[in-house]
């Protein structure tokens, strides 16, 4: 029998018991539809997240920080992320930018209309790079020194701001409250002579010559003075402003998956900002009297360290190298690419595990096949014995039945990926409406790449020509003498 031979034989017999062969084809049709369906949710959700890491840049960016004095060695701890640190990563092979993420509070003014948020200070080659460059309007400043700025959509939004067109090229009023070393060393002087008259006529004669007198004034001088000058250098902080041009306008948080504050300086533009001395934060003047750098960071600002710099990385480099390089100089590093390795494996067991339970009803399904196939076998024992009796042989009997349990198992596939692909784009409906009734961007979360349907199709055939094996050798065995006799 030729092959044409075979399939015209086992569609036949199926079209002949349609409602038997219905059943059981829709037991495969379930199978592979609840297959399809639950890997496209994986397939999909995977997707959506590679398609973020590459509109943002991520695979080509790393977050290097400060080591961690607890789980470092002493010669490690040492490292300081500062200015020189980081022209030292910025001429590691294969970065291509290093640059510090210096954010600061401000007040911000537009048309009359005032909000308190946050801004941070980037270099015009930092506004390049794709995390920085999702413009919905506009276009990057012209330059680190240029007095223009780049404002979110979340920022147009607070302000009160309905287009993001309507907010270029207008003014922006950024206004910083500056703490410096002489407002805290003024007030400091001004209860100088206050203390001095208060502490000469309380002075105790007979305690002059004690040692331990003389320290216990020491120390509350010590601890007034101090009390005073963080007074004076936190609450009568001077007031500096500049006024810039909005160049373009970001995508908010809505748009954006990264932290992006509302808005953006250039670097030399922002440093302005910085010539008084510190912003004001407790926890940086905590710190720069802990590193006794204080007096150094405010005259020097090439000796601030910084909590994070960014690397941009060449995207034809790897980054375990570069990653390598920067921990070798005591750092600590935070690559999305190996965060991306480690999610991509999350997703691997997450469709093996959907997976298994389709194919748990695949092979319930495939006990239908079998259950058929060997009723076909009972009912056509007589059709059996006249072919094997005009000439055919067992293994051409056997493929007979083969082609039968494939064909099931081809139509079932067929129909269930159909199905399956049915189910998400509802599924995908009802998802979407949700979002949108939820106020969060509408995003696929489901996908039917050429692979899955290669998997599904291929694994309703297999399991179909599994199922119909033995019915088929059982059938191959029968002797056509005693299948003719019983007729």
């Amino acid at each position: 029998m030729t092959f044409k031979d075979l399939i015209l034989i086992s569609t036949g017999n199926l079209w002949r018991m349609k409602l038997r062969a219905f059943l059981t084809i829709s037991g495969v049709v379930i199978a592979i539809a609840a297959f399809v369906s639950m890997l496209s949710f994986g397939a999909g959700n995977q997707r959506l997240i590679e398609q973020q890491f590459l509109e943002l840049g991520l695979f080509s960016t790393m977050y290097v920080y400060p080591p961690d004095e607890e789980d470092v060695d002493d010669s490690l701890a040492a490292a300081v992320l500062d200015q020189q640190a980081v022209e030292a990563l910025s001429a590691i092979p294969g970065v291509n930018l290093a640059y510090p993420l210096e954010a600061f509070s401000v007040t911000a003014s537009l048309d009359d209309k005032q909000a308190d948020t946050r801004a941070q200070a980037l270099p015009g080659a930092a506004v390049q790079t794709k995390i920085f460059s999702q413009l919905v309007a506009g276009s990057a400043y012209t330059g680190d020194s240029a007095r223009e700025a780049l404002v979110t959509e979340d920022f147009l939004e607070e302000i009160g701001v309905d287009s993001a067109d309507s907010a270029l090229n207008k003014k922006l009023v950024v206004s910083v409250q500056v703490a410096s070393i002489d407002s805290g060393l003024t007030r400091v002087l001004q209860s100088l002579g206050e203390r001095v008259g208060e502490r000469a006529g309380n002075f105790n004669r007979d305690s002059l010559r004690s040692m331990e007198y003389w320290q216990r004034a020491a120390r509350q001088e010590m601890g007034g003075a101090m009390a005073r000058f963080v007074n004076g250098y936190l609450n009568h902080r001077a007031t500096v402003s500049d006024t810039l041009v909005i160049r373009g306008v970001l995508k908010g948080r809505h748009g954006h998956r990264l932290r992006i504050e509302p808005v953006i300086i250039p670097l030399a533009t922002a440093l302005r900002f910085n010539t008084g001395g510190f912003t004001g934060s407790p926890a940086d003047l905590a710190s720069a009297f802990g590193s006794g750098d204080f007096f150094a960071a405010v005259s020097d600002s090439t000796s601030k360290s910084y909590r994070r710099v960014t690397l941009d990385l060449d995207p034809h480099v790897l980054y375990q190298p570069v990653k390598d390089s920067v921990e070798a100089r005591g750092f600590r590093t935070f690559s999305f690419a190996e965060q991306f390795d480690e999610i991509r494996r999350f997703f691997f067991y997450f469709d093996l595990a959907l997976g298994l339970i389709g194919l748990i009803a695949l092979t319930t399904a495939s006990l239908g096949i079998v259950n058929t196939m060997v009723m076909s076998i009972v009912e056509r024992t007589r059709e059996i014995g006249v072919l094997k009796s005009l000439g055919a042989d067992e293994r051409e009997i056997r493929l007979l039945f083969l082609v039968e349990s494939g064909a099931i198992g081809s139509i079932g596939a067929a129909t269930g990926i159909l199905t399956g692909w049915i189910i998400t784009r509802i599924a995908s409906a009802i998802a979407k409406a949700v979002m949108e009734d939820q106020g969060i961007e509408a995003v696929e979360l489901f996908a039917l790449p050429l692979w899955l349907v290669l998997i599904a199709f291929g694994f309703g055939l297999i399991v179909s020509l599994l199922a119909g094996f033995y019915p088929a050798s059982r059938a191959a065995r029968i002797d056509p003498v005693e299948a003719l006799r019983n007729d």
